[in-house]
């Protein structure tokens, strides 16, 4: 998968530039004094491995960086975002100056590992659903600052995204409901707000469900059903609107409800409890 493949490709790539820019800075800060340790027009050849196995993840985040470093940089990668890496493959090969390199090493290490972490997560569980009729979906319970990075990196990990944000559907949980005084309210306000997004409810009980079912929403989402209440929700749903079971998911539960077949299971430890890639920065040459 490359970032060209998804819907809001171009919201992403604004996002990559501006969090790199960030990290560069934050990083470099008035100057990287210990690569001033080497003779400022040395060059060098280094090579990134990685010490497990994983799917990788971030190529446009790494080049970022040495590119905002140094745009005379030369990389070739010998994988692709969503390739199966095994321990000690080789994942990119960089040639350039010496000092660059070492400079941006950490930060585009950071990306890298990170987002290869999330998608290795996310096939994980994209594996676990294969062949069967449930999507599992990511939630914004991302790194901040990382949103839409993240959400890229379990699309690659083979899973799909939910919302993006606060602004592209509704969501209405708890709180929202109880402000506005009810489902039927909350709805109500929102094809007043929104008339064009989609709206989903979260419910608690399957008397909440059945109310929801009378109104018009695209998805309902079942918080923290059993796998009795999960079951009995999809049939009295009978296939009128998407059903997305959520709380705590993790490949346990969702090994449960594969019996059971919801629609979607949303899940934010996608994102949210990650192990970053072991990957290692070597000059070679």
């Amino acid at each position: 998968m490359f970032i060209a493949d998804l819907p809001y490709a171009k919201t992403l790539r604004d996002h990559l530039l501006r969090s790199v820019r960030f990290a560069v800075e934050e990083d470099l800060g008035s100057g990287d004094i210990t690569a001033q340790l080497i003779p400022a027009e040395q060059t060098s050849i280094a090579q990134v491995i990685t010490r497990e196995p994983g799917i990788l993840c971030g190529r446009e985040w790494f080049e970022e960086v040495f590119r905002q470093i140094d745009p005379a940089m030369s990389l070739n990668w010998l994988k692709q975002d969503g390739d199966t890496l095994l321990a000690n493959d080789k994942l990119v090969e960089i040639t350039g100056n010496t000092r660059a390199i070492l400079t941006a090493e950490r930060t585009a290490l950071n990306y890298l590992q990170t987002l290869s972490g999330t998608a290795t997560l996310a096939n994980r569980y994209a594996l676990a659903v294969a062949g069967k009729d449930i999507v599992i979906l990511d939630t914004r319970k991302t790194l901040p600052g990382l949103r839409l990075a993240q959400k890229y990196a379990t699309a690659v990990g083979g899973c799909q995204n939910h919302r993006l944000g606060l602004y592209d559907m509704f969501l209405i949980k708890e709180n929202h409901i109880a402000g506005c005084g009810g489902i039927a309210n909350a709805v109500k306000r929102a094809q007043e707000i929104g008339p064009d997004k989609q709206i989903e409810v979260e419910v608690e009980s399957i008397e909440q469900l059945l109310e929801a079912l009378t109104l018009p929403v695209d998805v309902i989402m079942l918080d923290n059903f059993d796998v009795q209440q999960t079951a009995e929700a999809v049939q009295l749903n009978a296939n009128r609107v998407k059903l997305e079971a959520s709380g705590n998911m993790d490949l346990d539960r969702i090994a449960e409800l594969i019996g059971v077949l919801p629609d979607y299971v949303s899940v934010g430890k996608l994102t949210k409890d990650i192990s970053s890639l072991d990957l290692s920065l070597r000059l070679v040459g």
